[in-house]
This record gives structure tokens, C-alpha cells and sequence, in this order.
């Protein structure tokens, strides 16, 4: 009984990666290629390279070897979703700064700079 409840867990996980990567996939898909050189971060055709095939190894089932490739791509998931989406984004003009590209220092006026 316990085997199956922990099956079930690792089978939600699964699922998670695959939408997750899905998910990164689809955005480095519909940003545009200067950005990425912008943002001075790998270019486009890399990045879709890269979560392509990480989607590839998650869906495709290659045994005892395919874990580590398994996380190899997760790992590149969250590199892209953490570090290259946001500088892509700021390029892009999406801000990234989340609540309609404000800082979390702009006072309901402008930017709060201490009297400087």
C-alpha cells in the first residue's frame, strides 16, 4: 500500500517536469531570436535544442540512464525558467519586474529614490 501511494507521487512529479518543460518550450518558441543575443544569453536555436530534448527524455522511457537524463533536463528547464526567461523578458520589453513592470521601490508617485 505504501509502494503505490509513493508510485503515485513520482507520477504527479513526472507529469510536473514534462508541463514544466512544455511550458519553457513553448516560451523560448515565441520570443524573438535578437532577444536571447540581446539579453547576451545562448541564442534561440540552442535554447529549443536544448528543452526539445529535454522533453524528448522526459516523455521517452530509457530506463536506469534515463533518470540522469531525466534530471539533466530539469535542470535545464529550471536554468531557462530562472535566469535566461527573465533577461529575455526585460529585453523583450515584458519588464519582468511583475505588477506591470514596477519596482518593488516605486512609491505610487514614481520611483521612491531617498531624497537623492
Amino acid at each position: 500500500m505504501l509502494l503505490s501511494g509513493f508510485n503515485w507521487i513520482v507520477v504527479v512529479l513526472l507529469i510536473a517536469m514534462v508541463l514544466l518543460s512544455c511550458f519553457a518550450l513553448v516560451h523560448a518558441a515565441f520570443q524573438r531570436e535578437d532577444a536571447f543575443r540581446a539579453a547576451d544569453k545562448q541564442t534561440k536555436p540552442f535554447w529549443l535544442v536544448i528543452l526539445g530534448l529535454a522533453v524528448a527524455v522526459q516523455i521517452i522511457p530509457l530506463g536506469a540512464f534515463g533518470f540522469l537524463l531525466t534530471l539533466a533536463g530539469l535542470i535545464a528547464t529550471i536554468v531557462y525558467l530562472v535566469d535566461v526567461r527573465p533577461a529575455v523578458r526585460g529585453v523583450s520589453g515584458g519588464g519582468g519586474r511583475g505588477r506591470g513592470g514596477r519596482s518593488s521601490s516605486d512609491g505610487p508617485y514614481g520611483p521612491y529614490n531617498g531624497n537623492r
